[in-house]
């Protein structure tokens, strides 16, 4: 199936162009979602993590302490490594399944850390990143989690830079100040033409 890698950093609207994606029947795959299933209570991925970083590591219901992980492998290179090692093949599985499980013309793939993966690139056949300012996804971050403007930036410099997303791009939607759901909608709606278009030229490849 034609898939797209949707990408874009830490509060630059991913969910929203996505879900503007979905409104006109298009099936989505969120690595996000499937990284929070698989470390969820029973989650395929919390053995390994209990394993390799402790039972402290496990919060009260069962599933993965997000803050205390979070802390830990900001400051710890070699400690997001290994919690990568563990989560990184079982994302990418669940992701490459739901792919092929799905129905419809072409398929999303939500993928924060496409660009930062080198090999995500690879896995899909356009490239659709959201883009906006630093100053646009620090106001964003702040006021949808309380996070403080240094959290946030620590964030960022973790991610790839605005122009390496862009640079890596084969469609943007603009999502800064002054774009509204309806521009957002009218973007998407002219991409999704074109995306039935070349998913229509894939298909009659096959």
């Amino acid at each position: 199936m034609f898939a797209v890698g949707l990408t874009g950093g830490i509060g630059s609207g991913k969910s929203t162009v996505a879900d503007c994606f979905a409104a006109h029947g298009v099936p989505i795959v969120d690595t996000d979602l499937i990284a929070h299933r698989i470390t969820a209570p029973r989650g395929v991925a919390m053995a390994g993590i209990i394993k390799e970083f402790g039972p402290e590591f496990q919060a009260p219901d069962g599933s993965m302490d997000r803050a205390r992980m979070r802390a830990l492998v900001f400051g710890d290179e070699s400690a997001r490594k290994r919690l990568e090692a563990i989560t990184h093949p079982l994302i990418r599985s669940e992701t490459e399944r739901e792919t092929r499980e799905a129905s419809g013309p072409y398929v999303i793939v939500v993928v924060p850390l496409l660009v930062e993966s080198g090999t995500w690139k690879t896995r899909v056949d356009r490239v659709l990143t959201v883009d906006c300012t630093v100053e646009t996804q620090i106001a964003r971050v702040m006021r949808r989690n309380g996070f403080t403007r240094e959290q946030v930036l620590a964030i960022i410099a973790q991610q790839a830079t605005r122009e390496a997303r862009l640079a890596a791009a084969d469609d943007v939607v603009v999502n800064d100040v002054g774009a509204t759901l309806e521009t957002l909608a009218r973007d998407v709606g002219a991409l999704h033409q074109t995306y039935l278009g070349l998913a229509a030229e894939k298909a009659g490849k096959a």
